[in-house]
């Protein structure tokens, strides 16, 4: 690939993608831009790219690029091309089972997590002095360096067309529910809370650390300032462990170690899978600017959340969906029509984008993804007119 040296700026893509960028900094555009829709049935991807059938398995990166491209898409954080290679018409076709998708036994480190306290042991053992290391051995320059080469290798391979924005490298403290299952985790959650604060406390300086980087990386090479966290910390009650414990040893941890991304100006997204209703407040108090995904029937209530504003009393930056639980795989082509027209309506003024709520598993009917591909797109060129 031979670059100019412009090319190696993301100055230089920002400005190529003007429509994306000013969505980014929530400037007021004709149209409104779509984000990454992430389909994982392989014969949409390929009618879509038009390719032959089987393109995809073959040559997975480009063919879900261009893809992308087809629909229109704007902007993407997170690129995922060869995620769907792990679906098939049928859907998930894992075969070995992990701690959250059923496995019988867990087994980390050589240990065997039966019980809450064998949590929380293996957490004193491994976790704890493992994140020490990382801690005292951290190089912030490495680190900018690091997120600028991966960043700015994505956006070459995207070209003018589509705009990276962040994804994956501003870390805040997460829940272990993935090493060690739901029940384990949780009851060792319930049981030893200060452990947990600890480990909270210990991720949040490493976190700290990288996400000064962080920022110092936005500065230095004009990443486009829209960042988007992710960690599933709700299910369709609500938050997994009482939001009283969350406020208390889960977001003050969060607000420090964000307080250099936030400072940085970069406006910081959340993605919301379940009903992430009681977060909310406690997320836009510690600087987050917005909100992706939304699962609207698990009681998300998508017109008063657009109408609520930032901590500096700005408007929310909303990367709305069509619901991938309801709406797409349920619905017919009027329900999406409807949808769209819903969050266009009731989204905000500027910075709001258009996409799906989350991943789009296999079984959908063409003709609603066809639906959806040219409702998006009608919004994009029309905006609200």
């Amino acid at each position: 690939m031979n670059l100019l040296e412009d090319e190696m700026d993301f100055e230089y893509y920002c400005q190529k993608n003007k429509f994306a960028y000013d969505n980014v900094l929530r400037r007021e555009t004709k149209g409104i831009p779509i984000s990454m829709i992430h389909l994982m049935q392989h014969s949409h991807i390929e009618r879509i790219a038009e390719v032959p059938p089987g393109s995809y398995i073959k040559d997975p990166v480009n063919v879900y690029l261009k893809a992308q491209k087809k629909m229109n898409v704007d902007i993407i954080d997170q690129f995922i091309p060869e995620n769907p290679l792990t679906m098939g018409d049928g859907g998930y076709e894992g075969k070995q089972k992990t701690s959250t998708t059923g496995a019988h036994k867990i087994t980390v480190n050589g240990m065997d997590i039966n019980t809450p306290e064998d949590v929380i042991s293996h957490m004193e053992a491994y976790i704890f002095p493992k994140i020490q290391v990382e801690i005292k051995n951290f190089k912030e320059e490495s680190y900018i360096e690091q997120i600028f080469q991966s960043e700015i290798k994505i956006q070459q391979l995207f070209g003018e067309d589509i705009l990276k924005t962040g994804y994956a490298f501003c870390p805040f403290p997460f829940m272990r529910y993935g090493t060690y299952g739901y029940v384990g985790y949780f009851c060792a959650f319930a049981l030893y809370p200060e452990v947990m604060e600890k480990d909270f406390k210990l991720q949040a300086e490493l976190a700290y650390l990288k996400n000064k980087a962080a920022a110092k990386a936005y500065q230095l090479y004009k990443l486009p300032p829209l960042y988007r966290a992710d960690h599933d910390m709700t299910d369709s009650r609500g938050t997994l462990v009482n939001i009283k414990d969350m406020e208390r040893l889960w977001f003050p941890y969060f607000e420090k170690c964000y307080k250099p991304i936030i400072d940085a100006k970069v406006t910081v997204i959340w993605h919301c899978d379940g009903n992430i209703t009681p977060m909310v407040p406690g997320l836009i108090e510690c600087g987050v600017k917005g909100f992706q995904g939304f699962q609207y029937e698990d009681g998300v209530d998508y017109i008063k959340l657009c109408k609520m504003k930032t901590r500096d009393n700005e408007d929310l930056y909303i990367r709305a969906g069509v619901s991938v639980t309801r709406t797409l795989p349920m619905g017919n082509p009027d329900d999406i029509k409807k949808e769209l027209k819903f969050l266009v309506e009731n989204g905000p003024k500027t910075g709001l984008s258009l996409s799906i709520s989350s991943s789009m598993v296999p079984g959908v009917k063409w003709e609603n993804v066809k639906t959806l591909i040219e409702g998006l797109n009608y919004y994009r060129t029309h905006g609200r007119s």
